[in-house]
């Protein structure tokens, strides 16, 4: 492929997407998210916002060592101490990028930087030509591309290439845009800009009015040569273009679309569950591509069609994307090897004996309850071993749950409390409402609940539920997550785990601005 077929994929699931509340990753989670992008092709990977904590610098560092194949990119304002904190944290990188950014629109300008456009093009020029000191690939982005003047984005993209970005990013930050609007100004700028095909441009969607994805690929089909997206379509308020969606409709239509992706698609489905599993944001079954429902089919009419010729009404194959039967059925009588190659051939990899060894116990005693184990069971495991692995504070012991017609259901549940067991009680409108009653009677925690999400990670009534708490404390929020096939029991352990989070330095994640 040429530069002009080729469509960069630049995955910013680890920073764009970490900036959902309650998303926040651990490094050790970044890296494994980290691997199995590199797996799948992706061209870049933003690995964070390196000025933001000593926890994001220190993660894209990591993932700077640890990533081979694809460029690794750290956001920067366009301030000298985030382009300088940016270099130093991607400098380990085989291919490193920094990604500086700016406001261009009037609203932006007057009221957050309260600065004037020829002060914004000035600093513009001088973060571009102070990150190009330290790398050769730098990308500049006119935050809130979409509601910006013409004539101003001309004049500060031609001077920011002159200044030496290899990529210009134009982010519909607030999801403000519509397709033929946002796709023509990518024409109109690439045709008027007299240095524009010295850079490759760049488009980076939200989801506000569900239409990142559209807007992304009007883009591309007006010269866009880079997708800015995350995995499952992760990111704050409404999320990003998705890239599991932006991937399979170019593949799909290239009859359409005049480019091609270098992305191993085969790796998009475990991907999408790892960052699920990672992040305790569920899937909606019937999301494109990697929802549980997206090749399923009920009505007798498409079930006739499709045993008669798959394209009737499939425009993928599901093998493709990664859904596969499991030819390997797993229970209690499989062994420690069968279940260790079936967390591989999911991305799951283990730092140590240990951790292997607390994720197979866990699975025999999943397997002592439910007569057959799926892939997604096994997914919710590791994210239970890893709740585990948060300090315990907190950790439950016993439970008995009391619930008859009539009569206010109660929770009676021992918990260990810095290694001290208590004991606590409460009613409440239901046993999950009485559990968390009893759980706050004992620690008095202050955190605010934000949400709370069950699903049934397989089918029939044997199936784990998969339960996400999101807690909120001082501005800062986090998810719990916890499975079991118990429902009750399952939301106690993710009330818990939130709770162990709350009280871990470095979990917490505070909102911070991105573009």
């Amino acid at each position: 492929m040429t530069d002009k077929d080729k469509l960069y994929i630049f995955d910013t699931t680890l920073r764009d997407g970490e900036q959902s509340p309650g998303a926040s990753m651990t490094r050790d989670e970044k890296i494994r998210i980290a691997k199995m992008l590199e797996k799948m092709r992706v061209d870049i990977i933003e690995a964070g916002f390196a000025i933001a904590s000593k926890g994001d610098f220190e993660s894209i560092q990591a993932i700077a060592k640890a990533v081979k194949d694809s460029t690794i990119c750290s956001l920067a304002r366009a301030v000298p101490g985030d382009i300088e904190r940016a270099a130093e944290a991607i400098k380990p990188a085989n291919r490193g990028r920094i990604h500086t950014f700016i406001a261009t629109s009037p609203i932006h300008m007057q009221y957050k930087l309260k600065m004037e456009p020829p002060r914004v093009l000035e600093q513009a020029v001088a973060a571009v030509k102070l990150a190009r000191n330290y790398t050769d690939d730098v990308e500049f982005s006119l935050e809130d591309a979409s509601r910006s003047e013409f004539d101003f984005m001309c004049k500060i993209i031609e001077a920011v290439i002159e200044a030496g970005a290899g990529t210009i990013n134009l982010p519909d930050t607030v999801g403000y845009g519509e397709p033929g609007e946002y796709g023509a100004l990518f024409g109109r700028l690439i045709n008027a800009i007299p240095n524009a095909d010295r850079a490759i441009f760049s488009t980076h969607c939200h989801n506000d009015l569900g239409l990142a994805v559209a807007n992304s690929l009007s883009a591309v089909m007006h010269g866009a040569r880079q997708v800015e997206c995350t995995i499952n379509g992760l990111g704050e308020r409404a999320g990003n273009a998705a890239l599991e969606e932006i991937v399979m409709a170019v593949s799909t239509r290239q009859d359409v679309f005049p480019v091609q992706t270098g992305i191993d698609a085969s790796h998009i489905v475990p991907t999408s569950r790892l960052v699920s599993s990672i992040t305790g944001f569920p899937v909606q079954p019937n999301k494109a591509i990697v929802g549980a429902n997206a090749f399923a089919h009920e009505s007798g009419i498409h079930q006739d069609g499709v045993l008669k010729h798959r394209e009737t009404y499939e425009i993928m194959r599901a093998e493709d994307v990664g859904w596969h039967t499991n030819k390997l059925v797993l229970g209690k009588h499989s062994g420690r090897a069968a279940v260790k190659a079936r967390f591989e051939a999911l991305g799951i990899t283990f730092d140590s004996p240990e951790s292997l060894n607390a994720a197979f116990e866990r699975f025999k005693d999943l397997a002592d309850k439910k007569h057959e184990i799926f892939d997604e069971d096994l997914q919710a495991l590791v994210s239970d071993v890893v709740a585990h692995e948060a300090p315990e504070v907190y950790e439950l012991g016993t439970m008995e749950i009391l619930c008859r017609t009539g009569q206010a259901p109660s929770a009676t549940l021992e918990l260990g409390i810095d290694g001290r067991r208590h004991t606590c009680s409460a009613t409440g409108s239901g046993p999950v409402d009485a559990t968390y009653k009893a759980i706050e009677s004992a620690v008095n925690s202050g955190a605010t609940l934000k949400l709370y999400s069950v699903n049934a990670i397989t089918q029939g009534t044997d199936s784990q539920g998969d339960v996400t708490v999101r807690l909120e404390k001082d501005g800062h929020i986090v998810n719990g997550v916890g499975a079991d096939t118990d429902i009750v029991v399952a939301s106690a352990k993710a009330y818990l785990h939130a709770l162990n989070l709350l009280s871990a330095p470095g979990r917490s994640h505070p909102q911070r601005e991105g573009i």
